[in-house]
C-alpha cells in the first residue's frame, strides 16, 4: 500500500514538475494579448500528454533499489510547484496561521503578474486546514486564509470582483497523511481558474 501511495505522489510530483517547465508556453501572446482559454486548456492538454510517459517512466524506475530515498528527495510542497491552473501557484500557511508568509509573498506577486496578462481570467481562491482542530475551527480559519491571499492580490492591483474565496476546511487534504509533512502541505491556499 505504501509503495502505491508514494508512486501517486511522485506521479503527481512528475506532472505538476513538467507543468512549471511549460508555463511560459501557457501564457504565450497571440497577437499581442492572451488569450484566457489558452491558461487552462493548453496547461490541461499538455498535463495529459505528459501522464502517460511519467506514468511509463515511473514504472520502470519502481524496480530499483534507490527509489525510496529519491522519492523523498524529490517530492515538493505544492508551493514548488506550478499547477495546472494557468501557471497559478498554491501558498502555505504555519499551524494556526492565517497571515501571508514572506516566501508565499513571492508566489502571490507571481500570480497577480500571471493574472494581470490575462485580464479576463477570474479565480476562487480555496482556504484550506490540516486535520487538526473542529470543522467549524477550520473552516473558519480556511476563509480567514483565503481572505487574505485576496486581500494582498487586491493590493497588488487585481480587481478584487474577479477573486471568489470559498473555505473548505479541512475536508480537501492534498496529502492524506497523518503527520507534520502531510499537514504542512494541507495548509494552504489553492487558486483555481474560475
Amino acid at each position: 500500500m505504501r509503495k502505491k501511495y508514494l508512486m501517486v505522489v511522485l506521479l503527481m510530483v512528475a506532472c505538476a514538475a513538467m507543468i512549471a517547465g511549460c508555463t511560459s508556453k501557457q501564457l504565450t501572446k497571440v497577437n499581442g494579448e492572451t488569450p484566457a482559454g489558452n491558461i487552462s486548456q493548453t496547461g490541461q492538454q499538455n498535463n495529459n500528454n505528459r501522464n502517460i510517459s511519467s506514468a511509463e517512466q515511473q514504472n520502470n524506475n519502481a524496480g530499483n533499489a534507490g527509489l525510496k530515498n529519491s522519492e523523498e528527495q524529490n517530492i515538493k510542497t505544492s508551493s514548488e510547484i506550478r499547477n495546472a491552473e494557468g501557471g497559478l501557484v498554491d501558498i502555505h500557511f504555519d499551524f494556526d496561521k492565517s497571515d501571508i508568509r514572506q516566501d508565499d509573498r513571492k508566489i502571490l506577486s507571481s500570480n497577480a503578474a500571471a493574472l494581470s496578462k490575462n485580464k479576463s481570467v477570474k479565480i476562487v481562491i480555496e482556504g484550506n486546514c490540516d486535520e487538526r482542530g473542529t470543522a467549524e475551527y477550520n473552516m473558519a480559519l480556511g476563509e480567514r486564509r483565503a481572505d487574505e491571499a485576496k486581500k494582498y492580490l487586491v493590493s497588488l492591483g487585481i480587481n478584487g470582483k474577479r477573486i471568489t474565496t470559498i473555505s473548505y476546511g479541512s475536508e480537501k487534504p492534498l496529502d492524506p497523511g497523518h503527520d507534520e509533512d502531510a499537514w504542512a502541505k494541507n495548509r494552504r491556499d489553492h487558486f483555481a481558474v474560475n
